[in-house]
């Protein structure tokens, strides 16, 4: 899917995070790719994340899947909401919702997350610390956007939910079909489902915390490095106090520090690695059986093209006149046309053509690695 309209120059200038924007139906054809009961199909399954919220005597309660299928049954009237996170990874026509904001880095994309609600049916207002996307796919929602939230906001009490306690509105508007909400990291914002049958798509953007990063790559560093590599002060001499901590010892005990986290390229590395991680590990998606080099050959001589699993995150960076490829969590370094190669798979949509040597190699190890597949015959 793809938009008709939308100023992408001026969106990242004058509103990405910044400030919220409505944007009324900028597709070329909006068209609702998934129905309600196959939503509440993966949230039957085991392995798919989905949440339950429920209202009750004025209060909202959180369940979380898989769920058994006489739950909906048994929701009745009251206002609910089923949420399901995502489900780009499982149905191919939620995951074309991602292609219209590929202008924001593909490192920086998380997931589809998918809502259903009933009239009244809402998650409370909230903020969230990260950038997205909501889109109205079946029936009308409310949106109501309030001011920047932070640490200091006052929540409500809640064991599951973080609910904010004094929301007050500074933006009101009705979504239909295909309309847009984005809402920038920290602001708050609260959705209802006016009427039934009330579909949103969330895509969601990732931001990794300074707190996430120096403690992932700090425990990183930390693994590599030696038992014996000890501080040391050969050119220690008599000091004034033997109590005192001295800004030489300090500057060499810092230096220490900083030097053993200060690599650049190993950083870059690491972060390849650590940021195109599967989501949900657990998840096996390798196919059955094991192909060989010749018969992803022969499949790619026949015209069948290869399409990258949506669950599995691609990207590169540069190294000298090759790239460094990551595909989930695992790094590859490329050369040459294998270079070249990687940069094509990183753009995403169906690759076509014909590969040897490395280039053929790698192609093989994606497609058993789960990450690459051949499209399957109706």
């Amino acid at each position: 899917m793809q938009f008709a309209q939308f100023d992408v120059a001026t969106f990242l200038n004058a509103h990405w995070q910044k400030r919220p924007l409505l944007i009324r139906n900028p597709w070329a054809a909006w068209a609702n790719p998934l129905e309600p009961d196959e939503l509440a199909g993966l949230a039957c399954e085991e392995g798919v994340e989905s949440r339950l919220i429920t209202h009750a005597g004025g209060q909202l309660a959180l369940e979380r899947g898989p769920f058994a299928e006489e739950r909906f049954g048994a929701l009745g009237k009251a206002p609910w909401t089923l949420l399901v996170q995502a489900v780009d990874h499982y149905v191919p026509d939620v995951a074309a919702l991602i292609e219209p904001f590929r202008f924001v880095p593909d490192w920086r994309i998380d997931d589809v997350m998918v809502s259903y609600a009933n009239d009244g049916g809402g998650v409370g207002p909230h903020f969230d610390q990260y950038d997205v996307f909501l889109i109205q796919g079946l029936g009308c929602r409310r949106w109501r956007v309030g001011p920047v939230c932070d640490a200091q906001t006052p929540l409500v009490p809640h064991e599951d939910l973080r609910l904010i306690a004094d929301f007050e509105a500074t933006g009101d508007w009705i979504l239909e079909p295909g309309d847009i909400l984005y809402v920038p990291p920290g602001f708050a914002h609260d959705g209802v489902a006016v009427g039934d049958d009330c579909m949103t798509y969330s895509v969601g953007f990732r931001a990794p915390s300074r707190a996430e990063l120096a403690e992932a790559w700090t425990a990183h560093q930390v693994d590599a490095m030696a038992e014996d590599d000890r501080y040391a002060d050969p050119d220690l001499t008599p000091q004034a106090h033997p109590g005192e901590i001295t800004a030489e010892a300090l500057d060499r005990l810092h230096g220490m520090v900083l030097a053993s986290l200060a690599d650049r390229d190993a950083f870059a590395r690491w972060f390849g690695h650590y940021n195109s991680l599967s989501k949900y590990a657990e998840t096996d998606w390798r196919p059955e059986e094991q192909m060989e080099a010749d018969e992803v050959a022969a499949m790619l001589g026949e015209g069948h093209g290869l399409h990258r699993n949506p669950a599995h995150r691609f990207a590169f960076i540069a190294a000298g006149e090759g790239v460094l490829l990551f595909v989930d969590g695992v790094c590859r370094e490329c050369l040459g046309d294998t270079a070249a190669l990687a940069r094509d798979l990183c753009a995403g949509g169906e690759w076509r053509g014909s590969a040897q040597g490395e280039a053929l190699a790698l192609l093989t190890a994606l497609v058993n690695q789960g990450s690459l597949g051949f499209e399957e015959e109706d």
